[in-house]
């Protein structure tokens, strides 16, 4: 869930807009055109209406990809319904690689089940808003903005083909605690092993993993693309 500056509640202008849209890819596989920022320094406020081409449905180019939309209904930490679809977006080159993820699981037996991916910018300041501050680590701060804003981040787990369950982990999904970080040493040896089997087929095509979170992974061109605020309807 976590991803990463002035404060950027103010409204957006119609310049503000047709800069930001100067900058959104023309196709799914091409990235803006302009140097990566230092995610650190990044003051750009979220583009409202982006080419709905920069994002890509991820069930379309792989129906077995299975959905698990937590903030789509109120079984999410908040407890509150966030989202009003249970959909799954990424930009498309993170798309296409995320493919090739369920094409080397599938083939072991399993397939991947996504909990989160692309999340707009407002979602984003309310899940900050929500979050107690002693465990805001887990969560993005809207100034900063989240990878996952980008399109480029996305939380997920593995299902078992048999049976089509989700596989078990050390921790549940957006569980705020020691058992949620990737080297949490306690779990079973199967729920270590599933842990570190997903983090492998992950990095193969070009994502990585965040330390507490076992779920969460970017990828690896996240910088190159905008910060948006576009809701699942307008895509």
């Amino acid at each position: 869930m976590a991803g990463k500056g002035r404060s950027i509640d103010t409204p957006l202008s119609r310049r503000d807009v047709a800069i930001g849209l100067a900058v959104l890819p023309f196709a799914a596989c091409q990235p803006a055109p302009r140097s990566p920022p230092n995610p650190r320094e990044n003051t750009a406020r979220p583009v409202a209406a982006p080419d709905p081409a920069a994002l890509v449905e991820l069930v379309k180019l792989d129906p077995e990809i299975h959905l698990d939309i937590r903030y789509a209904t109120p079984n999410n930490f908040t407890g509150t319904q966030l989202y009003d679809e249970p959909r799954a977006f990424l930009v498309g080159v993170a798309a296409q690689a995320l493919v090739r993820v369920q094409a080397a699981a599938w083939a072991d037996g399993y397939g991947l089940l996504i909990y989160d991916a692309y999340r707009p910018w407002q979602i984003t300041k309310k899940l900050w808003d929500m979050t107690p501050p002693e465990k805001r680590s887990f969560v993005a701060n809207p100034k900063e903005g989240s990878r996952h804003n980008r399109g480029c981040a996305v939380d997920l787990t593995l299902y078992d083909r048999t049976t089509g369950n989700a596989v078990t982990m050390p921790s549940g999904y957006d569980e705020f605690s020691k058992r949620a970080y990737r080297d949490y040493p306690g779990g079973s040896v199967q729920e270590t092993a599933s842990r570190a089997r997903l983090e492998r087929y992950m990095e193969a095509e070009g994502f990585s993993g965040i330390s507490n979170e076992w779920w969460h992974f970017d990828y690896k061109d996240w910088a190159r693309y905008p910060i948006l605020d576009v809701p699942f309807s307008r895509i």
